[in-house]
């Protein structure tokens, strides 16, 4: 069925319209179809459009939205095909907000590329974020399953040109962003954390490749060549650099190295927050240089004279709140006066208690089955005890041989409960920012935790030392932005990402055209764009008439 108008000449010789419900059938003895009027409405001018309305209406309640839609399409619109738009819109205008596109045009300025460099470096960064992959993936991604603003497709030798670009503008790319952005959120860079990780690769160990070296796996992947990749990141977590080094890169050789690239950044008064790994005296001290500070973390166990001194000062510990308490600890005096706060959780002090009296429960029967007690000598499965890394630091050796729970070393262990030891050189930061400026070195681990899980960091199949070094860095500005987008928003990448990639942009092609045209936004969706002061995309994106 479908409306139709008619049109009569009268005497007059003016012309009259007439509307009619009408459907067609076939007509077996002229051999053709042919109209039937089920229904006329009457004169164009005199037809009531309003009670039309309400007869549609109703009709699609009779159907139901999905074959009253169906119907539609059908007659009038074909639906050719839909890409996620959400996720690269927002990330490209965030993108520009934060001052990167005009970053890389500026050094792109005196470049000859005929490759759009910038709009690659992006695709690859958007990835990341949006659908982690391979770089051959990113071709297909771009292509097929993304819509990136101002790129349709791009192959994948292009893709690497474009790392080969940013890492040879690696240290200006960093600087310059990172000041971008910290004037556009006002960021505070009194306290910069640092620390390290690795990642491993998907390749044998090779003794000739001076980059993928073995060495201490963060991983847990000792059997696979690795490097070592280093964050700084501000108190509100967003990172402000990042390094790579070879994978047999001891933590404590890499100081140097930050403290310099940092301070040719002339950030002004910065105080360094470390993770005990980086603790020597010489990392100390070049952290003090051109002005700096440090607050680090001391190991409990280490024997140092001074850390001893400090965890037997007796004081009272000043509440911070329920589940932190702190006590200020001066060792020494003049060039060797040092500076300690140790820190109390009493929540954790309870943890603690209760895990060490599980571990002496399962060490007694450990010892019992080794015949530990037996005199003249001890068995091998006592030696394995003796160095276990948790249940040697409970037992002691007779002279007879035998093995048994040394009461004094549990008696120690139970004063570290809930406790940490840190140091800092900074006299004028009190005590309460110490122990809270140092918890926070939480944010570089989250940091990390989301280079890992959600923009998949690793495994890493580059070979080259440049394209390995080139990876970490679009990681990096992955990073940058989801770390932005959170702060801002409040909530976390994965549910951002989530509600985002749910934009779609349809294409639809007609008897009088083609037109792309976004799905319609939710009240979440809009707030994130009002979150960051994004633009919106807008509703149609491209609309074509065809020939006639």
């Amino acid at each position: 069925m479908y409306i139709r108008t008619t049109t009569r000449k009268n005497k007059a010789g003016s012309v009259v319209k007439y509307v009619q419900l009408a459907h067609n059938y076939r007509d077996k003895e002229a051999g053709h179809s042919k109209a039937k009027v089920l229904y006329n409405f009457g004169r164009e001018e005199e037809v009531d459009k309003e009670a039309l309305k309400r007869l549609v209406k109703s009709i699609n309640r009779f159907l139901g939205p999905e074959e009253a839609l169906a119907g539609e399409a059908g007659r009038m619109l074909k639906f050719l095909s839909s890409k996620p738009l959400g996720g690269t819109w927002f990330l490209d205008r965030l993108w520009d907000r934060l001052g990167i596109r005009s970053v890389l045009e500026e050094l792109l300025t005196s470049r000859q590329y005929t490759t759009p460099i910038e709009r690659a470096i992006f695709a690859m960064a958007a990835n990341r974020a949006l659908s982690p992959g391979s770089k051959l993936s990113v071709e297909r991604w771009v292509k097929e399953e993304a819509y990136i603003p101002g790129l349709k497709s791009i192959p994948v030798q292009n893709l690497y040109r474009a790392m080969d670009f940013l890492l040879e503008a690696d240290r200006k790319v960093q600087e310059d962003v990172f000041f971008s952005v910290a004037n556009i959120f006002n960021l505070e860079v009194d306290l910069i954390y640092f620390d390290t990780t690795s990642t491993y690769f998907e390749t044998d160990i090779d003794d000739e490749d001076d980059f993928r070296k073995p060495g201490f796996s963060k991983d847990h992947r000792p059997d696979l060549p690795q490097a070592v990749i280093g964050l700084a990141v501000t108190r509100d977590g967003i990172p402000v650099r990042c390094w790579s080094w070879p994978g047999n890169t001891a933590d404590m050789s890499v100081v140097e190295e930050v403290k310099k690239d940092l301070t040719g950044w002339r950030l002004g008064r910065v105080i360094t927050v470390l993770d005990r790994g980086f603790v020597s005296e010489d990392n100390l001290k070049t952290l003090q240089t051109a002005g700096g500070h440090y607050i680090v973390g001391e190991k409990l166990r280490a024997g140092k004279a001074d850390t001893e001194e400090a965890l037997s000062t007796a004081g009272r510990y000043q509440k911070v709140k329920d589940n932190l308490e702190v006590k200020e600890i001066i060792v020494g005096n003049g060039e060797a006066r040092k500076r300690y706060v140790l820190v109390r959780n009493p929540i954790q002090a309870a943890r603690d208690k209760e895990h060490r009296e599980k571990v002496l429960a399962r060490l007694k029967e450990e010892l019992a089955s080794a015949g530990a007690s037996k005199e003249g000598g001890h068995s091998k499965a006592c030696c394995r005890l003796l160095s276990h890394p948790t249940y040697g630091r409970y037992l002691k050796t007779l002279k007879s041989g035998a093995v048994k729970i040394d009461p004094v070393k549990v008696k120690a262990e139970e004063k570290l409960d809930g406790k940490y030891l840190l140091r800092t050189s900074d006299d004028t930061v009190s005590t309460e920012d110490v122990a809270l400026g140092y918890k926070q070195l939480i944010e570089v681990e989250a940091a990390f935790r989301t280079l890992k899980s959600t923009l998949e960091l690793r495994p890493v199949y580059h070979r080259l030392e440049e394209r390995i070094r080139a990876h970490v860095l679009l990681c990096w500005l992955a990073l940058l932005m989801v770390r932005v987008a959170e702060r801002e928003i409040g909530e976390t990448w994965p549910k951002i990402r989530q509600k985002l990639q749910l934009i779609h942009l349809g294409e639809f092609e007609g008897p009088k055209g083609f037109v792309c045209q976004r799905t319609e936004l939710t009240g979440k969706q809009i707030s994130y764009f009002k979150a960051l002061k994004l633009k919106q995309p807008p509703r149609f994106f491209e609309i074509s008439a065809k020939d006639s």
